[in-house]
């Protein structure tokens, strides 16, 4: 578990809300209200930026949101599984379908979000082509993210994969690597800091602007237009339905949000609704 991710459930467990003196009157309220905040968990940057504004939008409709930033892919799951969230906004439909059969959790989507192109960065070469003879990639080190890096190096010609590969390809299933590039499996959020170490890397959207890089500027490489990856709202199974649900993908799936994304990231993260 990660400083910031103990960190933000000891402030959790520390809100009034939450304490043992009030925890009994917190379960019988309403989600989404003052007595009972909606916990969403979101990972920092875009996805934390996005949901500050769905949370100012869903406040007029009267639902009360409280936003929990994570660093990793994995956390925002468990704690979403294990009721310490109400839902989380993070992930595309292929990453959660490999959590939900890895991990058995009781999980499900109910709105698209953002789409967020994976690129490939470089301190040390201005194009894939460029890559040296020998020379090492880094991609991320989780399910479906790491598969989703490999294809994006095989679609920029760096290495090639079976016709039929898919996110949950791995790096055992490369079938051609003529420059016999050494490949780094790195956690996702580690692989800005990582490009004065590699010669190139596949980074999330999200992660690489936080780092300050812009995807349409300064990535060689960058998923297709078509990509698959659009990011989900997920809940629990069970409450697809619940009253609150309903009101956060309203407030998220609006025009004050389409606006926010257009003006905020110049086209580098793009409305999936």
């Amino acid at each position: 578990m990660t400083i910031a991710r103990r960190a933000a459930l000891a402030a959790l467990l520390a809100t009034p809300a939450l304490t043992a003196a009030t925890r009994a009157h917190a379960q019988g309220a309403e989600i989404g209200t003052a007595a009972r905040p909606l916990k969403m968990g979101v990972t920092a940057g875009p996805h934390a930026q996005v949901m500050e504004m769905v949370r100012d939008i869903a406040a007029k409709d009267g639902l009360v949101i409280r936003i929990i930033e994570f660093t990793d892919y994995i956390q925002p799951n468990v704690a979403l599984a294990s009721g310490d969230l109400d839902a989380n906004s993070f992930q595309t439909q292929p990453f959660l379908e490999q959590q939900v059969r890895d991990r058995g959790l009781k999980l499900v989507s109910v709105a698209k979000t953002l789409t967020f192109p994976m690129g490939i960065y470089s301190k040390k070469v201005k194009s894939v082509d460029a890559l040296p003879q020998g020379g090492r990639i880094a991609i991320p080190n989780d399910p479906t993210q790491g598969g989703r890096g490999l294809m994006l190096f095989a679609q920029a010609g760096a290495i090639q994969l079976p016709a039929n590969a898919d996110v949950r390809v791995t790096v055992a299933d490369i079938t051609g690597n003529p420059k016999r590039l050494r490949i780094v499996e790195l956690e996702a959020a580690q692989l800005p800091r990582a490009l004065d170490d590699v010669d190139a890397a596949a980074i999330n959207t999200n992660y690489a602007l936080t780092a300050g890089l812009q995807p349409t500027r300064d990535a060689i490489a960058i998923e297709r237009s078509d990509s698959p990856h659009s990011n989900r709202i997920v809940v629990r199974q069970g409450d697809e339905e619940k009253p609150w649900v309903r009101k956060l993908v309203r407030a998220y799936q609006s025009d004050e949000v389409k606006a926010f994304v257009a003006e905020t990231f110049s086209g580098s993260v793009i409305p999936a609704f």
